[in-house]
């Protein structure tokens, strides 16, 4: 009988309880003593969770029933959501005009997407924007071209939520960029009140920046002056806002060498052309991650809004759970805010990692 020869490439193959996903597991999962009980506890654990959880959120779970069968349930109440979603999201607006309220955060996520995309980063963006800006004015407040007035204090939900958030990081971003470059001033009375201005901001928490525009600041009016109370709190944002993103710019200033400082001014730019076309663009990429870091936090900030009654996505999901007939279902409506939240500070990160990316080609990683 013949015998074959073994091959070289029979010789040096590996065991395969070292490749494919044996090897992963065992490289990964149970590559020793700690690791294996490791591993165990986990699995053991996620077992125990996992699949009630799944039954609770899905199988059980009741969706567009009354209140009265969620009582029954055993499962979630996602009723909740589907019997009050039009409240949750567009609040105290009149019902039969919800539809414009709509069209304006449709319009607002357009733009954002739109504006993805470094190649449309020109003076026409600028004018799409003002543009955009001025047609979700006019659908949320109406009065004109037939367009029936809502009073801004009927504004509430979802919109509000993402007009305190979207502008009012928009706003503090350059106020931060300016705070910044005012403490590295060598002016004494401009490093001053920004040194001022930053420290007393950053010594207080934003609520009560929110209390002071919304019951103190009145007081200091001349009677009959009023300054609408969405304005008010997304000044005290802003403010709140700008302090933090001073600092954090001004830490990607600092890390800048004298060097780039000395060759602007030995092509004879001034002051303005200097930070514009050299240090500023290479501060701001320094400091991309702190910054979005900060504007995450400004956009889950403005949830505290609830404390000066203003009917943000939060207030009117309170609203919904301060009625009998859904008390007690308060866990899938907060679990479908957060759902909200995380989507929108996810998307944050997520461009802020591809900006990242491409700001950074060509460098050393």
């Amino acid at each position: 009988m013949a015998v074959h020869p073994i091959s070289d490439a029979d010789a040096i193959k590996p065991p395969k309880t070292q490749t494919g996903v044996v090897g992963w597991m065992r490289q990964n999962l149970f590559n020793g003593v700690f690791n294996s009980i490791l591993t165990v506890v986990i699995l053991y654990i996620l077992w125990k969770t996992v699949p009630p959880l799944i039954r609770w959120f899905f199988i059980d779970a009741v969706w567009t029933t009354a209140s009265e069968a969620c009582y029954a349930a055993d499962g979630a109440c996602w009723s909740v959501i589907y019997n009050n979603i039009r409240f949750i999201l567009f609040g105290l607006y009149p019902h039969d005009l919800q539809w414009r309220p709509l069209a304006a955060i449709v319009l607002l996520i357009a733009l954002l997407v739109y504006s993805r995309d470094r190649r449309r980063w020109r003076r026409s963006l600028l004018w799409t924007w003002l543009a955009g800006l001025f047609v979700m004015g006019l659908l949320m407040k109406g009065g004109l071209f037939g367009l029936e007035n809502v009073d801004s204090t009927l504004w509430s939900g979802l919109p509000l939520t993402l007009l305190l958030s979207v502008f009012g990081m928009v706003a503090a971003y350059p106020l931060g960029v300016m705070l910044a470059l005012g403490r590295r001033s060598r002016m004494p009375a401009i490093k001053s009140l920004c040194v001022v201005y930053i420290e007393m901001i950053r010594g207080v928490p934003l609520i009560s920046l929110l209390f002071m525009s919304s019951v103190m600041f009145p007081l200091f009016l001349p009677e009959g002056l009023t300054i609408n109370k969405i304005l008010r709190a997304q000044i005290a944002i802003i403010m709140f806002t700008a302090a933090y993103i001073a600092e954090v710019v001004r830490g990607g200033l600092q890390a800048i060498s004298r060097g780039q400082y000395e060759a602007a001014e030995s092509l004879g730019l001034g002051f303005p052309q200097k930070m514009r076309l050299v240090i500023l663009p290479q501060a701001l990429k320094i400091v991309i991650p702190p910054t979005v870091g900060i504007l995450v936090s400004a956009f889950k900030d403005t949830s505290l809004v609830v404390i000066i009654a203003l009917y943000d996505l939060l207030k009117t999901t309170q609203s919904v759970l301060s009625n009998p007939k859904w008390m007690g279902f308060s866990s899938e409506a907060y679990i479908f805010i957060a759902l909200i939240y995380f989507i929108c500070c996810f998307s944050m990160s997520d461009y802020s990692r591809k900006l990242e990316r491409e700001l950074g080609a060509g460098e050393r990683r």
